[in-house]
């Protein structure tokens, strides 16, 4: 089957999304930072199961295709995506759905999960955390300018954006998270883990160079009955470097 692209209005604002697959169960693959459906998801996209599964992959507000509005981080930006992306699924007329969230889209997965159990059917996250730490803080300064990022990674979103719009955004996502940094341990969604009912499948890729592997062990240890899976080469996008493997595990979990 085919992949369509389509915008529709949710919450004041017209959402970008992608999707395909005739399957009864619904799946909506969330992006990571300055992410969208087309750079962070092509072999979840043209590869997961099309007679199980519908997968939807969204452009959160001011990324991808979602633009306008531009992309800011107020301190609830977390809150707002999940609520938009819950809100997006029920737009297109999906009662229950499955998350897979990469990175800061996991992080909306994890809040969307725990605020709106009714709907959710299970979970996937990879590369997120529920808090952020100074070395945390160290690590996001070191991906601050664009500039210095690998041709590969950097070429589509410069594609996608410009210089400008992708340069600043970066720079805007790097103090939006490091605020998390003065909350009481950090704290994004950390007293939200419990909340957490369906089951939930953790994957974190063992040579993340982003997010440390704590943060993995951390929300597994607080959602209850989660499973978790460590890649021994994995990075950060193992689900792209690693596609098969992913999406054989994924598909496993989901069925």
């Amino acid at each position: 089957t085919s992949i369509t692209s389509a915008k529709i209005q949710v919450n004041g604002v017209h959402l970008h999304y992608q999707q395909t697959g005739e399957g009864s169960h619904a799946v909506l693959l969330l992006p990571g930072m300055l992410g969208s459906g087309q750079t962070d998801f092509g072999p979840q996209l043209e590869s997961m199961n099309k007679q199980l599964f519908t997968v939807v992959a969204w452009d959160p507000r001011g990324y991808g295709k979602s633009i306008p509005p531009s992309r800011d981080f107020p301190p609830d930006f977390f809150e707002r995506d999940a609520k938009d992306a819950v809100d997006l699924m029920q737009a297109l007329r999906f009662k229950k759905f499955s998350l897979l969230g990469w990175s800061d889209g996991g992080i909306t997965a994890l809040i969307a999960a725990a605020r709106y159990p009714k709907l959710i059917h299970k979970l996937v996250v990879w590369g997120a955390n529920a808090s952020v730490t100074q070395e945390d803080v160290r690590i996001y300064n070191g991906i601050r300018d664009v500039s210095k990022w690998s041709e590969k990674v950097k070429k589509p979103l410069e594609e996608l954006y410009g210089h400008k719009y992708f340069a600043e955004t970066c720079e805007a996502w790097v103090d939006g998270i490091s605020r998390f940094a003065e909350n009481s341990d950090g704290n994004i969604c950390q007293q939200l883990l419990p909340d957490i009912k369906c089951p939930t499948f953790i994957i974190h890729g063992e040579k993340d160079p982003l997010v440390p592997q704590a943060h993995a062990e951390y929300i597994h240890k607080h959602i209850k009955g989660s499973r978790l899976l460590l890649m021994p080469e994995g990075k950060h996008n193992l689900h792209l470097r690693f596609a098969k493997d992913f999406n054989r595990e994924v598909e496993n979990f989901l069925r």
